[in-house]
């Protein structure tokens, strides 16, 4: 697809030109950006309505749409995290560790860019600006793929941001747009090796398997959410049920929100009317055990646990145990973030060992896993694998190394 190939070929040459941009020209480039966003946020706002109604007579969901839709508090949001990204420290140039060699050579090892950076995401417009973003300010060109429910959106944001970045020193095809929507031009995208250094997929687990099966571009997999809240029996009850609606219900179509609520046996009785209630209360469909119904929850299948409901649903269990419980969070969990409400120091040092997932958390709900509330600034997304990163994938993320030997004539024979 020549588009395709044209736009990832810009990249690969813009790539060579970022190399030499300062930190204070990259920060110029960002600020200009953000400026852009908020001066011309009523334009993104009508080409966003534009996807929200295509969206909703195609009966697309409400949390899609919600993820979807953008105002002039989200956009804002967009220009604040372009603007907390400027002023981060730059990690191109950082000196992970040196050492001198016995012949005198010096040896030190360096974060460099990446190079070129392919994002495939769904209906989620703010990510257009978020990668873009992040991948400057690391010194590595992006060719962004986004889904056809925000097709207008996204190249609205990205004209600006082009046309702002450019204005101030953004190098030529150092960030594009693919508008082609077909699964073929994102199957296209990628194979390609020549140009693309890694992809990173960011959306729902069918895309990620998509990405992460049929691609010969390496990989960051960015992982789904079924993120776990364990009431131990040594909870405090009050702060759990505070949590867990938390968890649900501030924004259930995001990555980080409750997807699954376990209880410990011994707290069951005083905890699940309080809790369920409370979920009810706020529009939530509760699918739990057996002793769960008998609080008015519905039943719940073993599919329910396994779910990443991204929706005003959520699975409840009573456990026997706390062995129990983190037996049930490693066998159903995706591996990006569980909490357990205690009050006992021995339960939370077990839970933070003993459960594998990305962000484990005491006393605290999910919704804190991202790149804003970790101090990153945005993120590129949620990695649940272990090879280079894991977690929110912020500036270092994007990042890899290469190491510079200084020497005065050495030579090996």
């Amino acid at each position: 697809m020549k588009s395709v190939d044209d736009i990832a070929r810009q990249a690969k040459q813009a790539k060579l030109e970022l190399m030499k941009i300062s930190t204070a020209q990259k920060n110029d480039i960002l600020e200009a950006m953000a400026q852009g966003l908020t001066d011309e946020a009523a334009y993104i706002i009508a080409r966003n309505a534009v996807d929200v109604e295509e969206s909703k007579k195609k009966g697309k969901t409400e949390s899609l749409i919600d993820r979807l839709a953008l105002n002039e508090k989200r956009i804002e949001a967009m220009a604040q995290g372009l603007r907390d990204i400027a002023r981060l420290d730059d990690p191109i140039g950082e000196v992970i560790g040196a050492k001198k060699r016995p012949n005198g050579l010096l040896i030190s090892k360096q974060r460099v860019p990446l190079g070129v950076i392919g994002i495939i995401y769904e209906a989620r417009p703010n990510v257009t600006a978020d990668a873009v973003g992040l991948c400057l300010k690391a010194g590595n060109a992006v060719v962004l793929k986004g889904s056809s429910e925000a097709i207008h959106s996204n190249i609205a944001i990205s004209e600006i941001m082009v046309k702002r970045g450019e204005a101030v020193g953004l190098p030529k095809g150092a960030v594009g747009l693919i508008r082609e929507t077909s699964r073929e031009a994102a199957a296209h995208m990628m194979k390609l090796n020549e140009y693309i250094d890694v992809l990173i997929p960011r959306g729902g687990a069918g895309l990620i398997k998509s990405v992460v099966e049929n691609a010969t571009v390496p990989v960051i997999e960015t992982g789904t959410g079924n993120c776990h809240i364990y009431v131990d029996q040594y909870a405090d009850l009050q702060m759990a049920k505070e949590i867990t609606v938390n968890a649900k219900v501030s924004r259930p179509s995001v990555c980080n929100a409750a997807e699954s609520l376990l209880v410990h046996k011994d707290v069951a009785d005083k905890f699940l009317p309080k809790v369920i209630g409370a979920l009810v209360e706020k529009d939530v469909e509760v699918r739990g055990c057996p002793t769960c119904e008998q609080y008015g929850a519905k039943p719940a299948t073993d599919e329910d646990y396994y779910t990443e409901f991204l929706d005003l649903i959520i699975s409840v269990k009573v456990v026997d145990s706390f062995d129990e419980a983190v037996a049930h969070i490693n066998k159903y969990s995706t591996g990006h973030s569980e909490a357990i409400i205690t009050d006992s120091y021995t339960n939370a040092q077990r839970f933070k060992a003993e459960v594998d997932s990305a962000a484990v958390y005491v006393n605290a709900s999910t919704r804190y896993t991202d790149g804003f509330e970790f101090g990153f600034g945005a993120e590129i997304g949620i990695s649940t694998q272990r090879l280079h990163a894991r977690g929110p994938m912020g500036l270092e993320e994007l990042t890899t190394v290469k190491y510079v030997i200084d020497g005065d004539g050495q030579v090996r024979w």
